[in-house]
């Protein structure tokens, strides 16, 4: 029971306070934010599955959602996480995310895309 409720309450924080900061234009509030997209991305990298699966499937149809969606899947699970786990690590240094959309719940029509350069904030 208190591992169900100290996972609702990061969830619930993830959710509702990371876009307040993600608005922010000061220094602190931008290490602030990159480090809440690192923890959300790292905690929900594994939503890329389904996402990715149901994105293939309207584009494709359910044959090819099934594999090479499924596939696709796996990569942007792994890449939303490992790039989450880089962005916690250097929180310090406030660069625009790598991955597009910044959250997985944003956009969610939309399949992953990756930035090819580091870009610091302005």
């Amino acid at each position: 029971m208190k591992q169900t409720l100290k996972t609702f309450l990061i969830v619930f924080t993830l959710f509702f306070l990371t876009p307040y900061v993600a608005t922010a234009s000061s220094y602190p509030a931008r290490m602030g934010a990159k480090l809440g997209n690192g923890i959300a991305n790292v905690a929900t990298g594994f939503v890329e599955i389904p996402k990715t699966i149901i994105v293939t499937n309207r584009a494709e149809g359910p044959a090819y959602a099934a594999t090479a969606g499924f596939m696709t899947g796996l990569f942007h699970m792994l890449g939303r996480t490992l790039l989450g786990a880089a962005d916690m690590a250097t929180f310090m240094i406030p660069t625009k995310p790598i991955v597009q959309p910044s959250f997985v719940w944003q956009n969610f029509n939309k399949e992953t895309t990756y930035r090819k350069t580091w870009e610091l904030l302005p």
